[in-house]
């Protein structure tokens, strides 16, 4: 098993009669997973154009899933948005090398077929897992293969920040990308702060007043970490500051906030899913939102302050470290916390300069370009092992 951090960059691509299958697993629990794996999809079309032709699919949705795993998949959302401590009840409960196989020989073993079915339609050169479920389904599905079909190659890209979770670690992998060269962001986020003629420029694009102090607010792509809470308590303590909410798929607080949004004066402006995100993040004073890695991952490549105001229990408590130890932001669990601190931060712009700057030195844009390259090497790598009639 190769690590991304060791492999070396290969050269370019060679001569292929088509583009190359390959085959993206997600699972929409969040948003980033999904956006990692498009981030990636956009790389390889940039660094090798026309070679490849990946395939997203969400194993764990769908109506040739089992019901039960759709269940549990689907209750994500309400679970961090309303019960993040019984998240992380089962965060720690599933950590562990027999927990996992536990997993993966019983509730994500029926899953298989429809994961069998894709492979058989698709049939690519590599699979790559998104997500740690998603891998340990590829997994199953790899080694119930005999040695002469397993031609595809499995690798798996680690959307987490901190020590990765025992599901992560799937059987048969050929490489992992870890967390540690960065997490895959989209080619839009930019390395490095906005200058003030280009924050300019992109808060008129956004409709947003140039001269105020705008706050971000995000609580991922489920828009957990009591958004509602912290966006009246940022408005009230902070008068002569504007506020733009992004409520992800979180329909109903988008629609309490609507409401909050037409008594602000314009102050508020409340969003669902933007395709725009680099752009808010590289306008935005501050960036507030719950420690999910991608998020994270985004706001440092845009050189954005960031206030962390929760973590999921276990899971992002590695994005808290990693943002508050590079000085690129604080973690500040309690209203009143976060509402002193964006005020001395509004008043003290050599200070938010300093955390900018510390943003921009953790970001890691890069990170996309570098995980295309390994599947790239990869790819070539097996199909030189079955060209060769060995197994790679």
């Amino acid at each position: 098993m190769l690590d991304v951090e060791r492999a070396d960059r290969p050269g370019p691509p060679a001569a292929h009669p088509g583009p190359v299958p390959l085959l993206f697993l997600i699972a929409d629990t969040g948003g980033g997973h999904r956006a990692a794996a498009v981030a990636v999809a956009d790389a390889l079309e940039r660094g090798y154009p026309g070679r490849y032709a990946p395939v997203l699919y969400d194993p764990l949705a769908g109506p040739a899933v089992p019901r039960l795993l759709r269940l549990i998949t689907r209750a994500y959302g309400p679970v961090v948005r309303l019960a993040p401590w019984l998240w992380g009840v089962i965060y720690h409960a599933t950590d562990s090398g027999p927990a996992a196989r536990l997993l993966r020989r019983t509730l994500l073993a029926v899953a298989g077929r429809p994961l069998a079915g894709s492979l058989a339609a698709v049939r690519p050169a590599a699979v790559v897992s998104f997500h740690p479920l998603a891998g340990q389904m590829a997994a199953r599905a790899w080694l119930d293969q005999t040695p002469a079909g397993r031609t595809a190659a499995l690798m798996v890209v680690i959307t987490d920040l901190g020590v990765p979770h025992a599901t992560w670690r799937a059987d048969g992998t050929d490489l992992v990308a870890t967390p540690a060269s960065g997490l895959p962001v989209g080619h839009g986020f930019r390395p490095g702060p906005a200058t003030q003629t280009e924050r300019g420029e992109l808060r008129r694009s956004l409709r947003q007043r140039e001269s105020a102090f705008l706050v971000v607010l995000t609580g991922g792509g489920e828009g957990a970490g009591r958004l509602g809470r912290y966006a009246t308590a940022v408005l009230r303590g902070v008068p002569d500051a504007d506020l733009a909410v992004i409520c992800g798929r979180n329909t109903r607080l988008r629609r309490r906030l609507a409401r909050l949004a037409a008594r602000s004066d314009g102050r508020l402006t409340v969003l669902g899913f933007v395709p725009d995100m680099a752009a808010w993040l590289r306008c935005a004073d501050l960036v507030v939102s719950k420690a999910g890695p991608g998020t994270i991952a985004e706001a440092a490549c845009c050189g954005a302050p960031i206030l962390l105001m929760s973590h999921l229990p276990g899971q992002e408590r590695g994005g808290v470290q990693r943002v508050t130890g590079a000085g690129a932001g604080r973690y500040l669990p309690r209203t009143s916390q976060l509402v002193t601190a964006i005020g001395q931060l509004k008043e003290h712009p050599g200070e938010l300069a300093e955390m900018r700057a510390a943003s921009a030195r953790l970001g890691r844009p890069g990170a996309a370009d570098r995980v295309a390259a390994m599947l790239d090497g990869l790819v070539r790598a097996r199909s030189a092992a079955l060209a060769g009639g060995g197994r790679g």
